[in-house]
């Protein structure tokens, strides 16, 4: 699958719907369920009730975007692709900026990672090691994986999480699906099954491919699902991690690395009345510097931002600041 911008698949989409009402007449007849459940298309889930089934909307419970949100604020994302900030307290849209602009995610794809992991696998699961990790494009982030190691789920989690490693991602993968091409399929499926449909996984790491790629409105449907798991609430907020594992004789090999995100590092400060809980970077040539944050007020209320493509890493964070500033608006 080749990633594309939506925009003209939906204009599509319009015209033909339009078109099908004026054939077929769109007026005068009733449908008890004129949505199918299992239609691309349709954002109804059914819910079956005595002697009648509701059709409820599928983001009844999520900040949704139609377009973009930028007025009456002050943060300046001119140099970024793609914003956006959430309130989850009352689902409101505080900021959006190309949210739907389909884009190259680099690692915060990790987080649709762990996701399946912790959907599908278990934090005791011996997990080792193939020739699947030897991860050798220049500049990938590798904690020096070597087929036979091995090493729980909890502990390749948090060195994904935290140091974001690219091979502990294909040691999750091939662990979890069984190869990691399976994986990815279930990356994909639960993508679709979030109603994240401008996302294609082709790795489970985020590493440069050209049909791999999603929006920073789907970042937020993810994003939101794996913060119900509490071991991936706790695993963002870290500072760093240090662990032991064992390589293919059983000898130890240490782990012992500081978090790749520079607000919990200390480097880059929240505006007054906001704290950084945790989140998920992201850098390559391709994406830019990418940044998903959960973040909370001063009465403690939850937020959600993400800000993809920016050109640098200082352009990033201080972006980041004056987007988590518009919190205190």
């Amino acid at each position: 699958m080749k990633c594309i911008n939506k925009r003209e698949m939906r204009t599509g989409l319009c015209l033909f719907l339009t078109l099908g009402c004026i054939l077929t007449g769109c007026g005068g007849t009733a449908y008890d369920m004129p949505y199918s459940t299992n239609s691309d298309i349709s954002s109804f889930n059914v819910i079956s009730g005595q002697n009648r089934r509701t059709a409820v909307p599928f983001a009844s419970d999520l900040c949704v975007v139609t377009g973009d949100v930028t007025a009456d604020t002050d943060a300046d994302m001119s140099e970024m692709l793609a914003a956006i900030l959430f309130s989850l307290e009352d689902d409101r849209v505080i900021y959006a900026k190309n949210a739907h602009e389909v884009l190259h995610p680099a690692s915060l794809t990790k987080v649709m990672t762990a996701l399946v992991a912790l959907k599908y696998g278990s934090l005791d699961q011996r997990l080792t090691a193939t020739s699947a990790v030897n991860i050798t494009e220049s500049g990938a982030v590798l904690c020096g994986l070597k087929a036979g190691d091995t090493m729980s789920m909890d502990q390749a989690l948090r060195i994904l999480l935290v140091y974001s490693a690219n091979d502990a991602a294909m040691l999750i993968a091939e662990n979890v699906g069984g190869s990691v091409e399976n994986f990815i399929a279930m990356m994909n499926e639960e993508a679709k099954r979030l109603g994240a449909t401008n996302t294609n996984f082709a790795n489970p790491h985020g590493l440069t491919d050209a049909n791999h790629c999603t929006t920073a409105y789907d970042l937020y449907l993810i994003f939101n699902e794996a913060m119900k798991y509490e071991t991936f609430g706790e695993i963002i907020q870290m500072t760093g991690y240090q662990t032991v594992y064992y390589d293919k004789d059983g000898k130890e090999k240490t782990f012992d690395r500081s978090t790749t995100n520079q607000f919990l590092r200390g480097e880059y400060s929240a505006p007054a009345n906001v704290t950084v809980i945790g989140g998920k970077t992201g850098t390559t040539k391709a994406a830019g510097h990418c940044l998903m944050l959960r973040a909370r007020d001063v009465n403690g209320a939850p937020y959600v931002s993400v800000i993809l493509g920016a050109p640098s890493g200082d352009r990033l964070y201080n972006g980041m600041v004056d987007l988590l500033d518009e919190i205190n608006n």
